[in-house]
């Protein structure tokens, strides 16, 4: 875990970058001793927010299967979607 302190962002804001950037890690910013804000990088908070989308689709799917519902193999996936193409040309 990184801790700097605000004064440190204010004054050194170009470390700060250069170690978001480099660790893509959250640093977390402080203010008087006490937590305040968390500074990421842009990339890094991109991956951050693609896992949490993706793991609430895993979570969808696997909440789906053991409530029952049907469950299709690449193979049938792609049967099915031909069909559907060869309706759509008719």
């Amino acid at each position: 875990m990184i801790i700097k302190s605000s004064t440190s962002l204010r004054n050194d804001y170009g470390a700060i970058s250069r170690l978001a950037h480099e660790s893509q890690e959250p640093i977390y910013i402080t203010k008087n001793g006490e937590g305040d804000l968390v500074v990421i990088s842009i990339d890094a908070f991109e991956k951050r927010d693609e896992l949490i989308r993706l793991r609430a689709k895993l979570e969808l799917a696997e909440k789906s299967r053991l409530a029952g519902e049907p469950a299709y193999t690449l193979e049938e996936s792609k049967q099915r979607l031909e069909k559907i193409y060869e309706q759509c040309e008719v």
